[in-house]
């Protein structure tokens, strides 16, 4: 076995430094209490708090990126350069813990067809 291939140096990127799998930071969770848009705007409430028990660095980081301007969930994950259900993940840890707040996007529904027919005829008609 060469030095590449022992156990250890797997763990490890030249560039990166040590590499931590996804689902390591969520402890093997991939679902949410409450399902988050990816549009989603995050606002961090406080300041990060020091490092807990049941924190990663991550969940840091993302109080960090979030308080100064709400970013959307999508933005958190690509700051970060994490999937993005990795980032809910750990979004729903800091909800519970109530360090972010989350504001889903406005539902938009589309009027009837019958408001775009007449908006077309009306644009014809000039």
């Amino acid at each position: 076995m060469s030095r590449s291939d022992q156990p250890e140096t797997l763990w490890v990127d030249d560039e990166a430094g040590p590499v931590v799998r996804p689902y390591a930071m969520t402890r093997g969770r991939a679902t949410t209490k409450s399902p988050i848009n990816v549009i989603a705007l995050v606002r961090a409430t406080e300041l990060p708090p020091p490092l807990r028990v049941s924190m990663v660095p991550e969940h840091i980081s993302i109080i960090d990126l979030c308080r100064e301007r709400p970013l959307a969930m999508v933005e958190v994950a690509a700051h970060l350069n994490l999937p993005l259900g990795t980032v809910r993940v750990l979004l729903d840890d800091l909800l519970a813990q109530r360090l972010v707040q989350v504001t889903e996007p406005a539902s938009t529904t589309l009027p009837d067809d019958d408001v775009f027919e007449a908006l077309i005829n009306g644009l014809r008609a000039l």
